[in-house]
């Protein structure tokens, strides 16, 4: 017994070490760009979004059907959003470019504050709507458990795709481009 009693606490010591160390991993990983992911509101027409822009206007995502819409829910000290920032730019650069037939994108705060945004945005630029969800619905709305998450909605307000991670200009380019084709 008194054996037990000696090795107990360098039993405890290493599990800590271990628990430790398997925390300090997953709370750093990064996940891979253009992870996508199932969700059971793929093919169903969008859920409810209202919120309100920076300027205090209100904004019904509902309201946008008609175009292809992508949203893409963003958190300023995100170390993957601040990676992706200049990916999104790229992107609704390529979608104006295409004039009518680009997409719409919009920016859904998640758990953030407006001075902060508008910092992020002031210098790393983007000058689409953001959306400021301050009670969380939108985000509860579409299930988003961490950031960034993008998805795409049809011109008649369906959910057509899902993507859990950062991701690239040319990866939602094509994604939007395969989801046009095949409507």
């Amino acid at each position: 017994m008194s054996d037990r009693r000696r090795v107990a606490p360098f039993v405890a010591l290493a599990l800590a070490i271990v628990a430790g160390a398997l925390f300090y991993v997953l709370a750093g990983a990064d996940s891979a760009p253009n992870e996508t992911a199932e969700t059971p509101l793929l093919d169903q027409p969008a859920p409810v979004a209202v919120g309100k822009l920076a300027d205090g206007k209100s904004f019904d995502l509902s309201q946008r059907k008609g175009s292809w819409v992508v949203v893409n829910f963003f958190q300023s000290s995100c170390a993957p959003c601040k990676v992706e920032h200049p990916e999104l730019v790229k992107f609704v650069s390529q979608q104006r470019a295409l004039g009518p037939d680009g997409a719409e994108f919009i920016t859904v705060v998640y758990d953030d504050d407006q001075e902060s945004v508008e910092q992020f945005f002031a210098a790393e630029g983007g000058d689409w709507p953001i959306v400021y969800d301050d009670d969380g619905s939108i985000a509860v709305a579409f299930g988003v458990a961490k950031v960034p998450e993008t998805w795409i909605i049809d011109p008649n307000g369906i959910i057509r795709g899902r993507i859990i991670s950062r991701t690239s200009a040319d990866f939602l380019g094509t994604q939007l481009q395969a989801l046009r084709e095949l409507a």
